[in-house]
């Protein structure tokens, strides 16, 4: 089943509200929430197309862990990430121990990231597959670093 898709993923919370409000604030559609079961489904991607779901199911303390998922959008979108995220009071993170003035590339994919957290810690990405070949030994540097490299 190589030609399979990732359909849904979920994470946990803590108070499923808040988290509805942070998601929508991502521009998530909602799609159903269940009360009974604490559990809010949002739509990801163009509206309609029903290809993609995000799960978040709000759970005790003593249930609650963290976990991490990504959302993949295209490079100039990455571009304006830092300006979107700050207009809904979203603070970008540093990562891999690289500050997060400009993304950071994965250089064994590549692909350029901005790291963030949702209310309760889980660790979101937004991230963009980049143009050339892999360069694992290069571990993971800033996107300028990434550019200076490819035109040298």
């Amino acid at each position: 089943m190589k030609s399979a898709k990732l359909y849904e993923t979920h994470v946990y919370c803590k108070n499923l509200e808040k988290s509805i409000e942070f998601y929508q604030s991502l521009d998530l559609d909602l799609a159903y929430v269940l009360n009974e079961r604490r559990v809010a489904f949002f739509w990801l991607g163009e509206p309609g197309t029903k290809e993609q779901m995000l799960g978040v199911w709000e759970v005790p303390e003593e249930q609650f862990f963290k976990k991490h998922f990504a959302f993949a959008l295209s490079l100039e979108q990455l571009h304006e990430l830092p300006q979107y995220l700050e207009s809904k009071g979203i603070e970008l993170r540093p990562a891999f121990g690289l500050d997060a003035s400009e993304p950071v590339v994965h250089a064994w994919m590549p692909a350029a990231c901005y790291y963030f957290e949702d209310p309760d810690g889980n660790s979101l990405e937004y991230l963009a597959v980049l143009e050339g070949a892999p360069q694992p030994e290069l571990g993971v540097i800033h996107l300028s670093k990434w550019k200076q490299l490819q035109n040298a």
